[in-house]
């Protein structure tokens, strides 16, 4: 990814990932937009140059149809872990997807990684297959159920 494409991809990233948060758990748009804008400038405080992250197009067939951003675990010092995968919808079920997973698996195992790792919304069952098929497990799930109009 270059410099201008990160900046493009960034703000794209922040819209999206706050958009779908906020409808995901019935958020606030707004606030939901300034916390992933705050989220990103705590993550990546030197931009694309934020070391040990990497910022990747995803390709086919000669046009970008995806990114993804891969840094370390949160939480696992010996682990990666994919902040953003997104392929365009055009483009999904192609296998471009399992493509840009199995790449970013060995970019990070050839960095020393002993896992990789990802968070996925519940709702996006075709990702979940994806990452099922390629040999992820659930480590921790959050679960939750609208009671509607209870006083």
């Amino acid at each position: 990814m270059t410099d201008d494409e990160f900046v493009s991809w960034r703000e794209h990233s922040t819209l999206t990932y706050a958009a779908v948060r906020a409808a995901e758990l019935d958020l606030d748009p707004d606030e939901t937009l300034r916390g992933a804008r705050a989220q990103s400038e705590a993550l990546l405080p030197d931009g694309r140059a934020t070391a040990g992250h990497h910022f990747l197009c995803v390709v086919d067939a000669g046009d970008v149809v995806g990114w993804l951003w891969i840094g370390p675990h949160p939480d696992k010092p010996d682990a990666a872990w994919i902040w953003e995968i997104e392929v365009v919808a055009e483009a999904q079920g192609r296998g471009v997807g399992r493509a840009a997973m199995l790449a970013a698996e060995e970019l990070v195992a050839a960095e020393g990684a002993g896992a990789l790792g990802l968070n996925v919304f519940g709702s996006n069952e075709r990702a979940v297959a994806l990452y099922e098929s390629l040999g992820y497990s659930v480590v921790s799930m959050t679960m939750i159920k609208a009671l509607g109009d209870r006083p």
